[in-house]
């Protein structure tokens, strides 16, 4: 920051450069302020070639100059036009070049949007937080309707184009229009009423409900709880088409399905005639074509059944001649499994034969050795060796000097008869 003194001022006097001072104001503005909101009327809004806009917000006892750069213009949501009451996001300055008081603008809505958007977005949450959102709750739509039901006025042109598409793709579908106001406080109930009375009717089987496009303040009827409600209460599917592709209101999410023009509603809501038509004339070629092949099958099945039918003497021989065949075959199977049996036991007719005759001598030999082995247990043939069988009194078995007594009876049995003994003395 500069500035100049002279030796005819003051002392502490400070001469500020034009710049300089700009500089410093426009320091001050941006610390002072900030980001601010302001509202008021476009006017003499123009656009460079650069992409940036120049305008003036202005109300009845002032006006800002503003500028808008390229970026922020191709991000806004709509297109600004003078006359518009909008609300800005801008940053207070000063163009130094001119040294006058300018708005940098960050952000733009149409003026009163913020309120509705708010309300807008708070309603939108209540709703999807109960499920009217959910796409499992949704209903599909009946490809060929009855007949179709059309909310909406009877002084809009979405009318219009709606009975034009629908005339051209289903003329032979009956339309039933139930007229209501699109705009302005009584339309909610209104449109809520038209909806109500459509479904009473038995052959409406879809429901259109349709407005041309506007501002967020001209589609608010179709923000209100009360229709949102209904529209999901309803019997019959709803096709919601309400003004242009990047409009969204609270009906479109609560509709079975969502048409981003009028005329999209009308085309989504049932099959093209045309089409249809052509898929029922290919349909029918198909199956000409089928059939004729059929016939032509058959008949060749006739004529070659006729040819067998016509020598039955010669289908008859060749069914004795293969039963005859079938029968030596049976033959000579038999025979072979019973020569294949006898082969098969002759060995084992051996092994019994030969068996039998073995058995007697082996039976003896067994014999032999088991008196054998009974001879060379016999105790009598112990005692005869000079041993001798002691036993006490009571005729139990002693077999260990622990088990006797001094002068204790003992009997002791020989070979040829026993001695009484008694103990002397004991190791």
């Amino acid at each position: 920051m500069t500035s100049v003194t002279s030796a005819t001022d003051p002392p502490n006097t400070r001469v500020w450069s034009v710049s300089a001072l700009c500089h410093a104001i426009s320091d001050q503005l941006k610390s002072r302020f900030g980001l601010v909101h302001v509202r008021g009327e476009i006017s003499g809004m123009t656009r460079a070639g650069s992409g940036h806009c120049y305008l003036t917000l202005k109300d009845e006892q002032g006006q800002l100059r503003c500028a808008m750069f390229r970026r922020v213009a191709e991000s806004l949501p709509f297109d600004p036009r003078n006359g518009d009451l909008v609300e800005v996001q801008a940053r207070c300055g000063l163009y130094e070049p001119r040294g006058e008081l300018q708005l940098v603008i960050e952000s733009m809505r149409p003026a009163g949007a913020g309120q509705l958007h708010e309300a807008f977005l708070r309603l939108k949450a209540k709703l999807q937080a109960e499920g009217l959102f959910e796409a499992d709750r949704k209903r599909d739509i009946p490809p060929r309707p009855t007949a179709i039901g059309v909310v909406t006025s009877l002084s809009a042109a979405a009318l219009q184009d709606v009975l034009t598409a629908l005339r051209r793709r289903v003329p032979h579908i009956p339309i039933r229009i139930s007229p209501s106001p699109v705009q302005g406080v009584d339309a909610p109930a209104s449109l809520v009423s038209a909806l109500n009375a459509l479904q009473a009717l038995p052959d409406v089987e879809v429901i259109l409900l349709v407005r041309g496009g506007g501002s967020m303040e001209d589609l608010w009827a179709f923000n209100d709880e009360a229709l949102a409600r209904a529209i999901v209460a309803s019997r019959v599917p709803v096709v919601v088409g309400v003004g242009h592709e990047t409009d969204f209101t609270i009906a479109d999410f609560c509709a079975d399905l969502r048409a981003p023009t009028p005329t999209a509603a009308a085309e989504l809501c049932a099959l093209d005639q045309a089409s249809e038509l052509a898929a029922l004339a290919y349909c029918v070629e198909s199956m000409a074509q089928s059939m004729s092949v059929a016939l032509d099958q058959a008949w060749q099945r006739l004529d070659r059944a006729e040819r067998q039918l016509g020598r039955p003497s010669g289908w008859l021989h060749t069914q004795q001649s293969d039963c005859s065949a079938l029968a030596n075959r049976m033959g000579r199977a038999i025979q072979q499994h019973v020569n294949h049996r006898k082969l098969a036991l002759q060995p084992m007719a051996l092994r019994l034969q030969r068996a039998a005759l073995d058995m007697p001598a082996m039976h003896s030999r067994r014999l032999d050795k088991a008196q054998w082995l009974l001879q060379t247990l016999d105790p009598a043939l112990v005692l005869q060796r000079g041993y001798a069988w002691l036993q006490n009194a009571e005729g139990k078995a002693l077999s260990s000097v622990k088990e006797m007594q001094m002068g204790q009876q003992v009997t002791a049995q020989l070979a040829d008869g026993e001695v009484q003994l008694r103990v002397e003395d004991l190791p």
